[in-house]
């Protein structure tokens, strides 16, 4: 599941640990580690999977044949997890074409199709994705922006980021530059210690442009392998957050070559369609390359992941599904699905 290229000794190798484990020892290591991924996402995404699973059945129940009327049902029913209204009538289109051509006749082949169409959004939703392992090693640091309106988990989310890149064999290095509310840099000084990683920041209602050219020439200095950027985040339509965006690009771009390299946009899976909105006004000035979605074990509305896929054509790149350091997973969409 290692998402980002490992630039020194793998942390888990066995010269590292000074063990000598047999390959099929390390594999099983893997496979254990694996499948506590897959039990913890599983139970992140109960909510959302219980209720459509028990809609489902209730709207089968005592039914013998797909019609019109169950299909209104199964509309609702998809509407209402934030699924997305185009999601939504893709999903009925390939159940319709399925049940014409008598293919569909159950509930096991109606979840069948679903999964299938849902996989295919998810699947091709590629547009600005970055990839770290494209942008040459010798330019450093890899420059890697977290955006997003307060209170969505954005300072988490960046110390879990960090623990994860620093477990991968990274030298990681925060920039504390959402100057603008109060207590930011603490809370995310305190996250920063948890994942063991330096920080740099200034006084509040400093230029976070300012902070962000300090924060470059210090990871330059150090020769730190990724600088991950926190940002401002105030509500999404004050032009003056944007303005302050654009210019954080640019300090970015002239002092590292293609930077930022990322930029990952951090939305609440529980605002639904608001978190959505959130996505639009950002993807305009941001350039967006992906999504973090964040508290997914906490809605019953889980399908918002698929509407941002459906309508932005951004994956989703991480889930958070806790409070820990490291509950912070790459998104699996088949495992999601």
């Amino acid at each position: 599941m290692a998402f980002w290229r490992r630039k020194k000794e793998d942390p888990f190798s066995t010269s590292v640990l000074g063990l000598d484990k047999s390959i099929e020892e390390l594999k099983a290591q893997e496979e254990a580690l694996e499948k506590e991924i897959g039990v913890r996402f599983s139970k992140a995404i109960a909510k959302t999977r219980d209720s459509l699973n028990d809609r489902l059945d209730a709207v089968f129940e005592g039914r013998k044949q797909i019609d019109e009327g169950l299909l209104d049902e199964l509309e609702e029913m998809l509407i209402s997890t934030d699924i997305g209204v185009k999601t939504t009538m893709q999903v009925l289109e390939a159940v319709r074409k399925g049940v014409t051509r008598k293919e569909i006749d159950d509930i096991d082949a109606l979840k069948a199709t679903m999964k299938r169409e849902l996989l295919d959004i998810l699947g091709h939703s590629t547009g600005g994705v970055a990839s770290e392992t494209a942008v040459d090693e010798s330019i450093r640091p890899y420059v890697l922006m977290v955006v997003g309106v307060n209170g969505v988990g954005k300072t988490t989310t960046i110390g879990k980021l960090s623990q994860r890149i620093k477990n991968e064999g990274n030298d990681v290095l925060i920039c504390a530059a959402d100057t603008f509310r109060a207590a930011a840099s603490d809370q995310l000084e305190i996250w920063a210690g948890r994942a063991g990683v330096p920080i740099i920041q200034q006084k509040q209602g400093t230029d976070p442009a300012a902070v962000l050219f300090d924060a470059l020439q210090s990871a330059k200095a150090r020769l730190a392998d990724v600088l991950i950027v926190d940002t401002a985040g105030r509500l999404h339509n004050k032009a003056n957050l944007m303005a302050e965006l654009e210019k954080m690009k640019r300090i970015a771009g002239r002092e590292v070559e293609g930077a930022p390299h990322e930029t990952l946009l951090v939305i609440d899976a529980v605002t639904g369609q608001n978190g959505l909105e959130q996505a639009r006004q950002f993807t305009k000035v941001a350039n967006v390359t992906g999504i973090v979605l964040t508290k997914l074990d906490g809605t019953a509305k889980g399908g918002i992941a698929v509407a941002i896929a459906k309508e932005l054509n951004l994956p989703i790149r991480y889930v958070g599904i806790g409070e820990q350091v490291d509950d912070l997973m790459v998104f699996d969409a088949e495992r999601y699905v």
